[in-house]
């Protein structure tokens, strides 16, 4: 199979009839074997009657219907975990992203031998309110990640069949796919500028706390992807290095009242020193970081590998799968 598309979507039933319609004039003018893959993520209007109607029509779309609402990430990862074309394309379902750009997009994957290709909606039809929040969040993941891309969140992206059956896509961490692609080992990731269409049907999902959640993600994502195979070397090397410090320090402490006490100096307490329960908690923090270390190192080595989403129904050879 040539390609295939995954679309999560949330209460999209307006746009699917449509959407689908020129996903599949796109792929016939192309000569294009595909598969669909409509992951309904808890939706409460008719997007699953929509989604069985499309598939009664034209058994290349699939759908996936989660009992409730997961988030896009949990939508993608399932999506992936369904797929068999060897060009993987996301999209959303909001008819903002255009399915003329499949060809091209599917092209760069195959042909020119990129792993991972993301589009840029160089010109958006959105409100400032949105788009100054997204360049700020592009430049952070930018000098982060070391991979400059101008739109990390663009829903319309390419993958080698390979690189989405390689990795995880959870919480919220979509919008850093070609991050998570990269620390992979897929370090071919190119860009595409794409159209951006402005919203036909239905209200954004964009708010102030998924701006914020964004960057809390981003930190994480830092984190993870350069200590969870190794926690005890964050934890450690600080743990270690406080404890160091503060023992160091008391010894020094130590040494100063014996100095006095062999001559004959007045000194006080040791205890009455402010630098004791200064250094000691240093000690304290110490070793609390190191224990922290050695306690992630066991949960990392014992803990499960992948996420489980609650899935009420599939329809199509997704089926298969179960």
């Amino acid at each position: 199979m040539d390609i295939s598309v995954v679309i999560p979507l949330f209460n999209e039933d307006e746009s699917l009839p449509e959407l689908a319609a020129w996903i599949e004039r796109v792929m016939k003018e192309n000569g294009f074997s595909y598969e669909v893959i409509l992951v309904d993520d808890g939706s409460k209007d008719k997007s699953w009657s929509v989604i069985r109607q499309l598939n009664a029509k034209n058994p290349c779309f699939r759908g996936i219907r989660f009992r409730r609402n997961y988030g896009k990430s949990a939508a993608l990862q399932t999506g992936f975990e369904a797929v068999s074309g060897r060009v993987v394309i996301t999209m959303d379902a909001d008819m903002q992203d255009s399915p003329d750009e499949i060809p091209a997009l599917y092209k760069m994957i195959s042909e020119e031998g990129y792993d991972v290709v993301s589009g840029w909606k160089k010109k958006r039809y959105d409100p400032i309110s949105k788009t100054l929040p997204t360049k700020l969040f592009n430049w952070a993941v930018r000098r982060m990640s070391k991979i400059y891309l101008h739109d990390f969140n663009c829903g319309l992206k390419a993958y080698r069949l390979e690189v989405v059956k390689s990795i995880e896509v959870y919480g919220e961490m979509h919008r850093f796919i070609p991050v998570i692609a990269k620390w992979a080992g897929f370090g071919t990731i190119g860009e595409k500028e794409v159209q951006h269409r402005a919203r036909k049907y239905g209200t954004t999902k964009f708010g102030m706390n998924r701006f914020i959640n964004g960057f809390l993600d981003l930190l994480s994502l830092s984190f993870v992807g350069r200590f969870s195979k190794k926690p005890m070397h964050f934890f450690g090397s600080f743990g270690l290095l406080l404890f160091i410090l503060g023992f160091i320090a008391a010894i020094w402490l130590g040494a100063q009242k014996i100095y006095c006490l062999r001559h004959n100096i007045v000194a006080p307490l040791v205890t009455d020193s402010p630098y004791f329960y200064i250094f000691l908690t240093f000690m304290l923090m110490g070793l609390q970081l190191f224990l922290t270390g050695y306690l992630a190192e066991l949960v990392g080595r014992n803990s499960p590998t992948r996420n489980t989403y609650l899935i009420a129904e599939k329809i199509g050879q997704t089926e298969k799968s179960e």
